[in-house]
């Protein structure tokens, strides 16, 4: 089954960086990609989806605030947070992110995300219905 994402991030190159390696995946369905976080709680709603990669600092509101309002859905998506700021990893941990990308990253970076998310935490979660 291939895994249902959504990214976020309000700089259009890495926006299209990270859909670029998530369409080069066979096992990666890329449902959505926003320049900006506040519609991507209503779109999760209505598509089930298993991860959201979000950058951390963007105008409208932060990766945090947006990984606060998925928590709270009945069937929340994993949310990995990426950032050029190490200080956020932190905050990454005290919300219960599902991990944390140090910004510039890599295809490798993305990889290894999914495969970990693959091969555990999504089986042992159930996380929305996958």
């Amino acid at each position: 089954m291939k895994l249902r994402v959504v990214a976020v991030d309000n700089a259009p190159e890495l926006l299209e960086k990270i859909s670029g390696i998530f369409r080069q995946r066979e096992d990666v369905e890329l449902l959505g990609c926003f320049e900006e976080a506040v519609a991507v709680v209503d779109f999760v709603k209505s598509h089930p989806t298993d991860m959201v990669f979000t950058d951390v600092v963007m105008p409208d509101i932060s990766g945090i605030s947006l990984a606060s309002e998925l928590h709270k859905l009945s069937s929340p998506p994993a949310v990995v947070l990426m950032s050029s700021i190490p200080g956020f990893s932190l905050e990454a941990w005290k919300i219960q992110a599902f991990a944390f990308i140090e910004k510039p990253y890599t295809r490798r970076d993305i990889v290894q995300v999914l495969n970990r998310f693959r091969d555990g935490w999504g089986k042992v979660e159930g996380n929305n219905d996958g």
